[in-house]
């Protein structure tokens, strides 16, 4: 039980953590402030108010309110419930909820940025309920819209949260019957599911499919070595953990058995490996390889992978260390050496840590070298222990730091490009999986290289079986 906000625009989501802020204090509750893929994902300009100085108030000791006992949980579960009436009385005059009466038969009820989708879609032909204060619901507000009009569509993402709270309530109302319960709403999506596909009126042209374009490792990935070697093996389980890495699941490498949750690939691989070993002879010929990337490992993986020294299991576990936060923004993290103001701070030392765990087989390579990642995963393989292979390269988007410049001198200083006479076109080189790799289908069905984009990681050289594929040692800068 607890309060929840939904903003639709980029003002919403900046103005709304105020509010959250202003409930959280009051009602002594967290608030959910729930965002969806396009408001994520969309930017405009916010206006700002003047920054208001609040006085420091002195630390006040609540240790049965801050604790989880029994006896203080069932009091402060006493304490919520009447938080949560006391909050109720007030959503239906929030001024995140609010109706726009265009005297229509149809009225929309629309939370976060399905309002929006609504308004696009039934313009002035209908009425709206705007729900940015969604929980506890206005339902009193609620109400009165709803006697306004003749049909009543409810307009949100994904699940009939706000839908079964209308219908419980006894208003009859059209959901997820009609409208995508999976997916992105979008505009189209919800004119499609409410009038049908036939409107020409709304498209005078069709816009044109986008060609198919999964998504991928960005040029020179230190990852892509590790998933091209994984992809080609037949006797591996593989487990993999959230980041940039996630990708490799897909093709061309395919890569990937299971993926479930940040710090998952450790624990959940040990798993299996155990599993396997209960099965003992009945069991497939399949050993256990786990990824996770240097900072999901300093954030969730040290304990899965001290169960796995305890329990014993002969797991090999790959650490993708790219020495940054790379998926979400190049954060810091303990192995980068700064902190997440930019300030110097102690380097961890993964090797050593992981040692430190208790695994007494780890090995450091660079992962660029095609070689050294299958012959370090089958010394993984042969062990029957725990082991630890730490792939280390920096990601090819991080900005170098005087210690990466030192530890990596030579990182994508050259270029790789393809001598078309001893190219056979065979494709082969397409299975790396880089964005920098062309193949002319048209005129001389052959391989290219785009040199604006290539940053030399050698990975396609090497899986190129007639040598035709050169490195051409130039600045890149």
């Amino acid at each position: 039980k607890m309060p929840m906000l939904e903003p639709s625009d980029s003002q919403e989501a900046k103005d709304m953590v105020a509010t959250a802020l202003e409930i959280s204090e009051t009602y002594d509750v967290p608030v959910i402030i729930r965002l969806t893929t396009r408001v994520c994902h969309s930017k405009s300009i916010v206006k700002c108010q003047d920054r208001q100085t609040v006085a420091n108030r002195p630390y006040v000791k609540n240790t049965m309110g801050r604790t989880v006992v029994p006896a203080a949980a069932k009091v402060n579960q006493q304490k919520l419930i009447k938080n949560m009436k006391a909050l109720s009385q007030t959503v239906d005059d929030s001024k995140w909820n609010y109706i726009e009466d265009n005297h229509a038969k149809i009225g929309v009820i629309g939370s976060g940025v399905a309002y929006y989708y609504g308004k696009e879609v039934f313009g002035k032909n209908a009425s709206y309920l705007k729900v940015g204060f969604s929980y506890p619901m206005p339902m009193n507000l609620i109400k009165t819209f709803a006697d306004k009009v003749e049909t009543l569509y409810i307009l949100e993402e994904n699940d009939p949260i706000m839908e079964t709270e209308i219908r419980a309530a006894g208003i009859d109302c059209i959901g997820k019957e009609v409208i995508p319960e999976f997916g992105e709403l979008t505009p189209d999506r919800l004119r499609a599911a409410i009038f049908g596909k036939d409107l020409k009126h709304y498209h005078d042209i069709e816009p044109q499919d986008a060609l198919p374009r999964p998504p991928s490792l960005c040029v020179g990935c230190p990852h892509r070595g590790v998933f091209y070697t994984l992809g080609k093996r037949k006797d591996l389980m593989i487990f993999s953990d959230i980041g940039c890495y996630s990708l490799g699941m897909g093709p061309p490498y395919n890569a990937t058995d299971a993926m479930i949750c940040m710090g998952a690939s450790i624990s959940g691989g040990h798993g299996v490996a155990k599993a396997l070993e209960i099965k003992g002879e009945d069991a497939e010929p399949l050993h256990v390889v786990s990824l996770i990337g240097d900072s999901t490992f300093f954030h969730s993986g040290m304990t899965s992978l001290l169960d796995v020294v305890y329990n014993r299991s002969a797991t090999t576990t790959f650490i993708l260390d790219n020495r940054i936060t790379g998926m979400t923004g190049h954060q810091e993290n303990p192995g980068s050496g700064y902190d997440l103001m930019g300030n110097p701070s102690p380097t961890i030392d993964l090797e050593a840590l992981v040692k430190a765990l208790g695994i007494q087989h780890v090995r450091t390579i660079d992962p660029n070298n095609l070689s050294a990642v299958e012959e370090a995963l089958d010394w993984g393989i042969q062990l029957g222990e725990p082991s630890v292979i730490i792939a280390k390269w920096p990601c090819a988007l991080k900005k170098f730091t005087a210690e990466d410049q030192a530890d990596f001198p030579d990182a994508f200083t050259n270029k790789c490009y393809v001598d078309t006479d001893a190219c056979v076109g065979c494709k082969k080189c397409l299975k790396s999986g880089c964005p920098a790799l062309a193949f002319s289908t048209i005129v001389e069905k052959k391989s290219s290289i785009i040199q604006d984009a290539c940053l030399g990681c050698r990975v396609c050289l090497q899986i190129c079986p007639v040598d035709a594929i050169k490195m051409e040692e130039t600045s890149h800068e």
